[in-house]
Parts: C-alpha cells; structure tokens; sequence
C-alpha cells in the first residue's frame, strides 16, 4: 500500500512547476474558446473567403500528405534498412526542415523552384510553367515542412518491426519487392498511419514556407493560417473561427495518436 502511494503521488517541489506549466499552455487555448464568437460560427464558416481558406488547406494537406507517403516511405525504408554509407548524413538532411525556420525553406524552395531559380528556370523555359505562387506552390511547400514528420515515424516503426517475417519470406522465395509490398508494409502500417496524420495536421498549419515561397492570394494560395493572419488585422472574429478550426484539428489529431504514443494499455 506504502508503494503505490509513493509511486502515484507527486512530490511538492513539483506540482507547482507542474501546474504553472499547465498553466501557461492551456489558458492561451481556453482563452480562444472562451471569446469565440459561437453565435457567428455559422455564417463566418459560410463566408466566401473563410471557406475558400477551409477548402484550400484541406485539399493542400492532402495532396502534401499523399506526395510525402509516395515518396517518404521509401526514403524511410532506405535510412532503415539499407546498408549505404553516409546514411547519418542523409537523415540529417532530411530532417533539417524540422528545426529550419519555415521562412528560410520558402527562401531556398524559391531559389530553386522560382522562375530564376536553379531547377525552376528550367522548367520555364521548357514549358512556359512557373511554379511560386501557385495552389501547386502550396501543395510543394507544405510537402516540403510536412514530409519528415512522416519519415522519422515509418523510420521508427520500420526500425521496430521484427525482421524475422521478412526473413521467413526471402527463404520461401520471395524478392525483397514482394517482401517489402506483402510483408513490411503490413507491419509498418500503425507507424506509416500515424506519420500520415502527423504529416497532414504539420501541413494544415503551415505558414511562412507557404506565405514566401506562394503567396497568399484569396482563392489560389491563401491556405487558413494566412487567412487568420490576415483577418486578425480587419476581422477578428473571422480569426477567431479559423484560430478554432485549427485547434480542433490539432487535438483531433493528438487524440488520434494518442494510443501510439502512450500505448493502448495505459489508462485514462
């Protein structure tokens, strides 16, 4: 009886720490919910330029979010399993947009991909085509910030995952194409579902990689982050209603990853 109570109960010097913690992360949230507009959601969802914003994100995160699944989880798969030299170097370079500042790869997205840029003039000149501030531009740059979300989570469950399955099949003459398709995937899949809805939400709330390398014109690039700070300056509430959106998104999402993180055993 002695142990339990000392194992659940929490020493003084912390709770308060704790609690001031708590504090400063939740009332900022509380505060949102508390001076929403709930009367004006309604109408403020409906507006034209708020629902071009909604339509805009959601279909550009899904996009990202697909891009980055087609081409993440074999990159995933290489830092993994492959024996390449330099692969250290490789996931440093990946992951860099983590820690970047989203305003700094919209700078190097447009000093590529610009219609000046090293790749960009190129494809210019061979079909007219210029890539920034397009709704493409968007889809690139949320791919950009959003993939190594999805990355180091399949990298992770790859790395996890017993290889022994994948031995049983290369000894039943299976190549590793048909191994990786009908066995690795399978195993993976929790930690590739979860990096998915890491990658989306990631790209749901991206805004200076978008706002630089995009723009933010109503209908074509301006994605919900834009538009709340914009409206912040000429409509509050219209922030506010999107600020919202945003936020049951991200606890949605949180609750969707919830038993990955903590594990399904662990109670409420």
């Amino acid at each position: 009886m002695s142990r339990r109570r000392r194992d659940g109960g929490v020493p003084a010097p912390l709770l308060v720490p704790a609690l001031l913690a708590v504090a400063f992360l939740v009332l900022p949230l509380a505060g949102l919910v508390v001076r929403a507009p709930w009367s004006q959601i309604g109408p403020q969802l409906a507006s034209p330029g708020v629902g071009q914003a909604l339509r805009l994100s959601l279909v550009s995160a899904t996009l990202a979010t697909a891009v980055s699944l087609l081409l993440g989880v074999p990159l995933a798969w290489v830092l993994a399993r492959s024996t390449l030299r330099g692969r250290s170097v490789l996931r440093a370079l990946v992951t860099v947009p983590l820690v970047l500042p989203p305003v700094v790869g919209g700078v190097a997205l447009f000093l590529v991909l610009g219609r000046q840029g090293i790749v960009g003039r190129w494809l210019y000149e061979a079909t007219g085509f210029s890539l920034p501030f397009t709704t493409a531009a968007v889809v690139v740059a949320e791919t950009f910030v959003a993939m190594p979300f999805l990355v180091i989570s399949v990298e992770g469950a790859l790395r996890a995952a017993d290889a022994r399955f994948e031995d049983a099949a290369a000894t039943l003459g299976a190549d590793r194409w048909t191994t990786f398709r009908r066995v690795t995937l399978p195993l993976v899949a929790p930690g590739i579902a979860a990096g998915a809805v890491l990658c989306w939400a990631r790209a749901l709330g991206e805004f200076g990689a978008t706002i630089t390398f995009a723009g933010n014109f109503p209908g074509t690039t301006q994605t919900m982050p834009l538009a709340v700070y914009l409206a912040l300056q000429r409509d509050p509430e219209a922030a506010i209603v999107l600020s919202l959106v945003l936020l049951a998104v991200s606890l949605a999402t949180l609750l969707l990853l919830r038993g990955r993180w903590l594990g399904r055993t662990v109670s409420a």
